[in-house]
């Protein structure tokens, strides 16, 4: 299923005798991930294929389209093709928490990527979604390149004390005041119109990786994370821990960076070198 584009967002180019119109605006798709809930698929660009995967409480939106970094992408030859997690952005977020096994997020993209019929693609993902695209290549997946966003090793092998501190804010939703330590996670949140109850369930399905796990990561991999970022512990740490990774960073923090022109230049720099 489709979902109709902006048509502000279209502007015309002329090549030889012909005009064409391209537009500045993913398209978006609606796959069935595991057990037929919808997963958004927004597309732009074209090229070799770059599957990215956004950050917890975010969407393809925000971490990928507004501050440029697909445009840039898609500028550089490549396609983008973004991909909302269940519970954000313009996917399904179901209320039941019998829709959220164990890895959920995991089985959504071993069920949406097939159905991308890509012969090939570079894999990014961004603090959550960096999580979601380690667990997918040790599982088996095998992108040209890896990118790792926002991470460090402790977000890896110790999830669950960084679990503590969402689910701490879930349970502060409606009653969190300004100065409060989750008071800012929580506004965002908000604004980005999170469903808290899915949420929830959401993080409740997602364990930690272990070290083995690391150790298959046989890929290039590219470990980006900004200068004033140890939300997810030391990338330093994680360049380290995996057999075959670089260091790559740009002023900011966790949250700053993403807005900033040299993370999406940094990850056009790694994928075209």
């Amino acid at each position: 299923m489709s979902l109709d584009l902006d048509v502000s967002a279209l502007i015309s180019c002329k090549i030889g005798r012909y005009r064409c119109v391209m537009s500045t605006t993913p398209k978006i798709d609606l796959l069935p991930g595991h057990n037929g809930v919808e997963i958004a698929v927004h597309r732009l660009g074209a090229g070799p294929a770059v599957i990215m995967l956004h950050g917890l409480s975010s969407s393809t939106h925000i971490n990928w389209v507004r501050y440029g970094t697909a445009k840039r992408l898609a500028d550089a030859g490549f396609e983008a093709i973004m991909i909302d997690q269940r519970v954000h952005g313009k996917s399904a977020a179901p209320q039941n928490e019998s829709d959220y096994p164990a890895d959920v997020l995991l089985l959504d993209m071993k069920a949406v990527i097939p159905q991308l019929r890509l012969d090939g693609f570079d894999l990014v993902g961004y603090s959550m979604g960096s999580r979601i695209a380690l667990s997918l290549v040790a599982d088996g997946l095998a992108p040209r390149r890896l990118i790792l966003g926002g991470m460090g090793l402790e977000g890896l092998l110790d999830w669950k004390r960084r679990r503590q501190f969402f689910l701490d804010a879930l349970d502060h939703f409606n009653t969190a005041k300004a100065g409060d330590r989750d008071f800012m996670a929580i506004q965002f949140m908000k604004t980005v119109k999170i469903d808290p109850i899915a949420l929830r369930h959401l993080l409740l399905s997602m364990s930690d990786i272990s070290r083995e796990t690391l150790d298959k990561i046989r890929v290039p991999t590219l470990v980006l994370s900004a200068d004033d970022d140890d939300d997810n512990g030391s990338a330093d740490a994680l360049v380290a821990a995996l057999p075959d990774a670089q260091r790559g960073s740009m002023p900011g923090n966790h949250m700053t960076c993403i807005m900033k022109p040299e993370f999406g230049e940094a990850i056009v720099n790694y994928l075209a070198a």
